[in-house]
């Protein structure tokens, strides 16, 4: 049995970041980015960058993780290790479908932003009638992704 050989790959993408605008001239010459990766997988090279990508976004759950609730891990408790994954998986997961449900770019944040727009709230609560109201600062960058948070997982209440 022989061991598998490292190959290099190069991957070419044509470059889509700046297309042509209104009243502007196409491009002559399309622009290609390279992506080079070193491998053993003896896939085919669209196999194997995907099993590649696909690794990476493990690696950024994992390094967005030991920047929360993981950088306490480990404790020298097994029922406190165990807590804390738990608690982690919960927050990770909530905090991921809020930030599908308020916006396209807090869908691609990272737990620390999204705790940082979403959860850490510049708001005063107001009590006036046996009514709670939450008054969000004026020319808050995030409201609109806030608030569209809220009444997508606060319904309005049904007329009486």
């Amino acid at each position: 049995m022989t061991a598998p050989t490292a190959r290099l790959i190069v991957r070419r993408v044509r470059d889509l970041a700046k297309p042509a605008t209104v009243c502007e001239q196409g491009e002559l010459f399309p622009v290609w980015r390279h992506h080079p990766f070193f491998t053993d997988n003896p896939a085919e090279t669209l196999q194997a960058e995907r099993d590649h990508r696909h690794h990476a976004v493990v690696e950024q759950v994992i390094a967005d993780s030991k920047a929360s609730a993981l950088a306490h891990l480990p404790s020298g408790h097994f029922h406190a290790n165990a807590a804390w994954l738990i608690q982690w998986a919960m927050a990770y997961n909530l905090l991921r479908a809020a930030g599908v449900l308020a916006s396209a770019f807090h869908a691609k944040a990272t737990t620390a932003t999204l705790r940082a727009h979403l959860v850490h709230v510049p708001a005063r609560i107001a009590r006036s009638a046996r009514r709670f109201t939450l008054h969000l600062p004026r020319n808050w960058r995030w409201q609109k992704a806030w608030t569209h948070l809220f009444d997508t997982v606060h319904h309005p209440p049904a007329l009486a």
